[in-house]
């Protein structure tokens, strides 16, 4: 029985998101799992291009829908592959302003711009 609490607790700290990735050239690692080749954009140019595709997410008559074709056709991150979706994470699992913004978003909600040293990201909360 203690199990099945301590289970259900970890459930209820989890959160689920996708998100949509564009590395630049000051990304830690500035590899591209969706193209393989390096990453030359700068900041400021993965920034404006993120803003592009977050205003057609969020314009969109279906934007959850359009979030996953975008993160398929665009995102710089292996979870292209699955509509940018990352699964269910806890705390501590993720970069903390990645963690922190996916965990201030409510199930459905699309964030604004979100940096971390992997490049910057527009992350969608799933429900889990």
């Amino acid at each position: 029985k203690k199990q099945k609490n301590t289970r259900s607790l970890k459930k209820m700290s989890e959160v689920r998101a996708a998100h949509l990735l564009i590395k630049h050239s000051g990304s830690r690692n500035p590899i591209s799992r969706r193209t393989n080749k390096e990453t030359t954009i700068s900041k400021d140019e993965a920034i404006a291009s993120l803003q592009k595709l977050r205003t057609e997410i969020v314009s969109s008559s279906d934007p959850a829908k359009t979030f996953q074709d975008l993160a398929t056709a665009r995102s710089d991150c292996s979870s292209y592959k699955r509509g940018g979706d990352l699964g269910p994470f806890g705390r501590g699992q993720m970069q903390r302003p990645f963690e922190e913004a996916t965990y201030a978003l409510k199930i459905g909600e699309i964030s604004d711009i979100v940096d971390t040293d992997s490049g910057v990201h527009v992350i969608l909360r799933l429900p889990l």
